[in-house]
Parts: C-alpha cells; structure tokens; sequence
C-alpha cells in the first residue's frame, strides 16, 4: 500500500491519479450525474435544489415542478407560495424559492429565457456558483469542468493528490493532473466512489479498488469482511 506521498514527483503524482481514476471508472461503469433532468434548464434547477439536500430527494421534488414551470419565464413569475409547496421537500425552500424565481428573470432578462453555455456567464446568474456551473456544463453541455463538491473535495485530499481546501484552488490543481476532456467523468468517478464506499466517516477500507494507490487507507476498516458491510448505494 501507499504509506506516503512525501517523495513522489509531479510525474509520479500524475501516474498515480490517473491509475485511480481508470480503477474507478471499471468499478463504476454506469457513473453519471444522479439528477434527473432532460433539459439545462432542468439541470440547473436541480442542481439548485440539490444544496444541503440529496439527489434522490431531488429527484422526486423535480417531475411535477419541471411539468409546471416548463421554462425560465414560468418561474420568473410563479407563485411563491406555490413554488414553495412543490420545492419544501428539499430544505430551505423560501430561499431557493427566491433564488428560482430570480434566477428565472435574469435568464429571460439577459439570455433569452435560455441557460448560457458559458462558465463567465452561469456564475454572473443569481445562486449559481462554479460548482453549479460545471455541473451544468459538464452534464448538459458537454463542457468539461471539475465539480468540487463534499465528496469530491474530501476524496481528493484522501488520495492525496492536492492538499488544497479552497474549491477553486482544488479545481485548478487536480485539473492539471488530468486531460481537460476527462473532467466531467473523473468527478463522477470520484463522487460515486466517494458516495459508495470512501464515506467521510468509516470509509471502506478493505473493499476500496484503488487502495493500493491510496496514502489514506487504514483510515477505515481493513478487514475485507467488515469493510465490504460498509459499501452501499447512496441516498443522494
């Protein structure tokens, strides 16, 4: 196993991260984004929601709120109260409400009632930060972008390849060590990893395929047994 990365070159970083991502992308073949969405508009929104909440939770909120506010303009001018009843599910409703809402009227205002395709535009939008943008990008458009959520940021320094805690700082590093055209399914990679078996808490040492490259492991159970108890599929 990896004890330390004290010693290891830029080229040996490099070959490591790209050994555990190949490892990850066999172990989880049907990697994707876990929102449902048929539209960047419907992506956005999700993703959105998904704040301090879960994607499966998401996922049942969405279907009749996408049938009644169909485009940027619906939202725009919703029903708060309305808005706020199919959304409560997912927590902080008033306040994603009131970001939905505006968010609405500035797509319409500057873009045509339509979701820009560019990251300098996404982030000008209200509640859409760089996290938020890649997403949409990435999955709705086709952009690669490196999506630095909980799971992702905490895998990343697992595995030792940044010791950065800033989100902006860790995509930059870890998008160096990697071809711009695998970002999108690299943060897949690690998310689902990250939600199955490399958990904040207890992670699952002993049944992790990319173990023999990871400088963290032990940090769970080793055990083989025990460890694969802790393996699960998410809850979002």
């Amino acid at each position: 196993m990896v004890s330390s990365t004290a010693s290891e070159t830029p080229t040996g970083l490099k070959r490591r991260a790209r050994a555990i991502n190949r490892t990850l992308a066999e172990t989880y073949p049907d990697a994707r984004c876990e929102l449902d969405f048929t539209t960047p508009l419907e992506l956005l929104v999700a993703t959105v929601l998904s704040a301090q909440s879960t994607d499966r939770r998401v996922n049942l909120v969405t279907p009749p709120l996408f049938a009644r506010y169909p485009d940027a303009a619906a939202y725009a001018g919703a029903d708060v109260a309305e808005l706020e009843e199919l959304i409560k599910p997912t927590g902080f409703f008033r306040a994603k409400t009131s970001t939905l809402m505006k968010l609405g009227a500035a797509l319409v205002e500057h873009h045509g009632g339509e979701v820009p395709g560019r990251l300098d535009d996404l982030v000008k939008l209200p509640g859409v930060g760089r996290k938020t943008a890649n997403v949409v990008l990435g999955n709705a458009f086709d952009v690669p972008g490196i999506t630095v959520d909980t799971h992702f940021a905490r895998l990343v320094r697992r595995f030792g390849w940044t010791e950065e805690t800033d989100p902006v700082r860790i995509e930059h590093a870890v998008g160096e060590l990697f071809p711009k055209k695998d970002w999108t399914m690299l943060c897949h990679h690690v998310i689902w990893h990250g939600r199955r078996r490399c958990h904040a808490r207890n992670p699952a040492c002993g049944a992790c395929p990319v173990a023999r490259w990871c400088p963290s492991y032990g940090e769970g159970p080793t055990d083989p047994i025990k460890a694969a108890t802790l393996v699960r599929e998410p809850r979002g």
